[in-house]
């Protein structure tokens, strides 16, 4: 039980990845909110967690929105306790090319994995700060924050983006006992990416097929797609740890496809 005790948000959790550290978080003993855009849906999460055995809640939350997100916040206090682990995980995909692509969709984009990034932090931290307990904020990065690639010009500045604000958190959250690091995931088979492949299909003119094999898979080691139940488990690890040695670090986890 490494997370006994902690009360863990994790955003965009009622699907694909998000949902996958929920069920990990609480089968590690952590009470853990679905937050999520679509309130019936982190119902329905939640409700398997307590089925499982775990303790959940789900609350309402667009990221972008600062009033939903204090209201989330206040809602897990009220139900949980102060939160002190934070997986920052909401996000979308838009494939375009640059000379494409629109100003709305560039800002979307931004909006949602930045400002998102940045409004849960800060309503976390200014909670957590004064009961000096200590605890983990973790962002959902990508290879692609280390990483470039044709036809994901937001997705890929967005991810990069969040290396800073993992080190400024770091930095400024070591005093009081908060450690920031990015997940870096290669290709997840998630909703999210199984919408991708024929998008990708179309803007570069091969075969689905070709997609995943010489665009998604190319740079593995073995040709594997990462896990969600690999993502978890180094979400688990990085929310466990129990000191400031790992703070302001990116963990790669992509079958080898970027090696630091």
């Amino acid at each position: 039980m490494r997370m006994k005790d902690r009360v863990a948000v994790v955003t965009g959790a009622a699907s694909g990845i998000g949902l996958e550290i929920a069920h990990a978080y609480a089968r590690e003993g952590a009470k853990v909110c679905i937050a999520d855009l679509s309130l019936a849906a982190a119902q329905a999460a939640a409700a398997a967690i307590e089925r499982a055995g775990g303790s959940a809640m789900a609350v309402q939350m667009d990221v972008v929105d600062e009033q939903a997100v204090e209201r989330g916040f206040d809602q897990v206090t009220a139900a949980f306790g102060v939160p002190d682990v934070l997986v920052s995980n909401a996000g979308i995909q838009h494939i375009n090319p640059i000379e494409a692509l629109s100003l709305e969709n560039w800002r979307k984009m931004l909006a949602i994995h930045l400002d998102g990034a940045f409004l849960t932090t800060r309503a976390m931290v200014r909670r957590l700060y004064p009961t000096g307990r200590g605890g983990a904020v973790i962002y959902m990065g990508s290879v692609h924050s280390h990483e470039a690639s044709p036809l994901k010009a937001p997705y890929v500045t967005a991810k990069h983006g969040l290396l800073g604000l993992c080190k400024v958190l770091a930095k400024e959250g070591a005093k009081h006992g908060v450690r920031a690091n990015v997940i870096c995931p290669g290709f997840v088979r998630t909703p999210l990416v199984e919408k991708q492949i024929p998008e990708q299909a179309r803007e570069l003119g091969i075969s689905e097929a070709d997609v995943v094999a010489k665009v998604m898979l190319k740079d593995t080691v073995d040709g594997e797609f990462t896990t969600t139940a690999d993502v978890a488990e180094t979400a688990v690890f990085l929310a466990a740890f129990p000191s400031n040695a790992l703070t302001g670090q990116s963990v790669v986890v992509s079958h080898g496809w970027y090696m630091q």
